[in-house]
């Protein structure tokens, strides 16, 4: 059994079709073909169903997968500890992030890492944080930045604070309001926009009215803050946003919270970092280091 064979079969079982998990892998379909065949012969079990219209995994082959994964995985790793122990930061970085991340400029801190560790393959996600702390759990993300309520921890992950901060009412240029101060008990009666029951995002401001000892309705659900701007932009409802992200936003009008709610953000990573996640969380500690007054 060779590592190419395996990411022979990942590719076809990703793609569902030789032809292109050929192209994907830059071989030519018979070579990929063969090397999948004398594997199965080697397995003494046939890893796919081919037919005229689709390729899918049998029995066989959906046992093989994760395990195939995971071989991969270590290879990579190996690789990449030995380039470390030489002083070398190669392999791949896998982040994360919620789209309101304020803690971090996580744009900058993408590209000062990668100018120094151009080895790396970097990939970035963006999820809501309970998706993303599944995500790390799970090995597919190796750092991400998520934002929680003030008393709540993700669980199954280690994690530092990064600190934390006010949510703010923003509603459109001519909303009716004219107010740049209230508290929560003086919008309950507006139309809210806000994330999904049950996201992260969403409970921070469910929290806050609840202690208020207030009732609001939330018609518009949406699942990125993008949306939820742009809903707010059109007059449909109050949103709600971190103080930080909704400086971004100069064309909404901002209504400052006596009883804001809060948020503390986040970032997590798995019990064992590869060296090119432990460079990324070094790189985000001297970056914060640097920050903060002295």
């Amino acid at each position: 059994m060779e590592l190419q064979q395996l990411r022979y079969v990942i590719a076809v079982a990703e793609t569902s079709n030789f032809t292109r998990a050929a192209e994907r892998c830059r071989v030519v379909q018979s070579a990929l073909s063969h090397q999948i065949a004398g594997l199965e012969r080697e397995l003494g079990a046939r890893l796919f169903e081919r037919t005229s219209r689709r390729v899918r995994l049998t029995p066989a082959g959906e046992a093989f997968l994760p395990a195939a994964r995971e071989c991969l995985e270590a290879a990579d790793r190996a690789r990449a500890e030995v380039a470390a122990a030489s002083g070398e930061i190669r392999g791949r970085l896998a982040v994360g992030a919620i789209p309101t991340v304020t803690a971090v400029n996580l744009p900058v801190a993408l590209r000062d890492y990668r100018r120094r560790h151009p080895r790396v393959q970097i990939t970035l996600t963006s999820a809501g944080s309970g998706e993303l702390i599944e995500r790390v759990r799970q090995g597919g993300v190796d750092v991400a930045f998520l934002g929680l309520p003030p008393r709540a921890e993700p669980k199954g992950v280690r994690s530092r604070r990064l600190g934390g901060g006010e949510l703010v009412a923003v509603v459109a240029p001519d909303h009716h309001r004219t107010e740049s101060e209230a508290d929560l008990r003086g919008l309950a009666d507006e139309p809210f926009i806000d994330f999904r029951a049950g996201a992260a995002g969403r409970a921070q401001s469910d929290q806050a009215f609840a202690a208020a000892g207030v009732r609001r309705e939330v018609p518009f659900e949406v699942s990125s803050a993008d949306f939820l701007v742009d809903l707010v932009r059109q007059g449909l409802g109050v949103g709600m946003l971190p103080a930080a992200y909704a400086l971004r936003f100069p064309d909404l009008r901002v209504i400052r919270l006596r009883d804001a709610p809060t948020r503390m953000e986040h970032v997590i990573w798995d019990n064992r970092p590869s060296p090119a996640a432990t460079a990324f969380l070094d790189l985000i500690r001297a970056d914060r280091a640097e920050t903060l007054p002295a």
